[in-house]
This record gives structure tokens, C-alpha cells and sequence, in this order.
């Protein structure tokens, strides 16, 4: 019976409701202003010591093409296991462990906004809410991975002077 649903971690980006799958989200934290990195994506914040290493902080509003906004008091960092590494996401406010019947996470339409390719991985209707399933892998691609070590690479040789 338990086989049959999907637990996800719902949390809000503007108006909108997203959600992870709770097996890819490590920890919630409370917002810490990451140390900037230059020269990376201006959606990737900067990196944040996290346990024994340190870890790109991605503003998930500008990942997914909304505007910036405040940090407030509801403000999280989603330690995110990814398969290429832990990553953080910054996100409005975390709601809830929701847990859902597998069958209602559909397959994205082709058009949702364009995201769909990139970071949807289903849409799921919790409640009275359409709720936006991301695909966690797809936050922070290797590419973006290569470029951001790159950046932080870059740095090593300033940090030791």
C-alpha cells in the first residue's frame, strides 16, 4: 500500500507551489547569506560550508525565471542530494511533507512555461493546488557543476595569498 504514493517536500516560489521528492531533500536550513562566487550564473548565490564541505547556493526564483524578492523570516535553504552532489536551493518558505498517490504526479505538458525539459519532472494536484514536481537533478546540471567549480577553482589560489 505504502508503494503506492510519492511523499513530497512542498515549498512556494512567489504564488506558486513547487515540490521535491523527500528522498532528494537532506535538510531544511534557515537562510544564511552564502558567500558570493564571480563569474557563475547570476542564479547560482554563491557557496555555503555545509558539514565538511561546501556547496553551491542556487536562488530557486531566478532558476526557474521569476523575480528576486525580500529574504524574509520564512526564507529556506533546501539541501538537495542531486545525482552529481549536494546542492542548495533557496526557496520562499517550506509548507509541508505532503504525501500524494503516485498516479496523480502526471508527466509535464510540452509547454509549461518552458520549464518542463529543464526542471519538471511531473505536476501533481495536492488538495485544491496544482503542484510543480521538480526534477532535482536538473537544478544544478553538470555543466553548470563544471563551470561553478571553475569559478571557485579560480578563487583557491586568492584564498591562499
Amino acid at each position: 500500500m505504502k508503494k503506492d504514493v510519492v511523499k513530497l517536500v512542498t515549498f512556494r516560489l512567489g504564488a506558486d507551489i513547487f515540490a521535491a521528492n523527500v528522498h532528494s531533500v537532506e535538510r531544511v536550513l534557515r537562510f544564511a547569506a552564502p558567500a558570493s562566487v564571480p563569474d557563475v550564473p547570476q542564479w547560482i548565490e554563491g557557496v555555503l560550508p555545509y558539514r565538511d564541505t561546501v556547496i553551491p547556493i542556487v536562488d530557486m526564483r531566478r532558476r526557474v525565471g521569476l523575480a528576486a524578492t525580500e529574504i524574509t523570516a520564512e526564507t529556506r535553504i533546501l539541501v538537495l542530494g542531486a545525482a552529481d552532489g549536494l546542492v542548495g536551493a533557496i526557496v520562499d518558505a517550506v509548507r509541508e511533507v505532503a504525501v500524494v498517490p503516485a498516479e496523480s504526479v502526471a508527466p509535464p505538458p510540452p509547454l509549461f512555461r518552458g520549464l518542463s525539459e529543464q526542471f519538471v519532472r511531473g505536476i501533481a494536484r495536492l488538495a485544491d493546488q496544482v503542484v510543480v514536481v521538480l526534477d532535482v537533478d536538473r537544478v544544478l546540471t553538470s555543466a553548470d557543476r563544471i563551470e561553478f567549480e571553475r569559478a571557485i577553482e579560480s578563487l583557491e589560489p586568492a584564498v591562499g595569498a
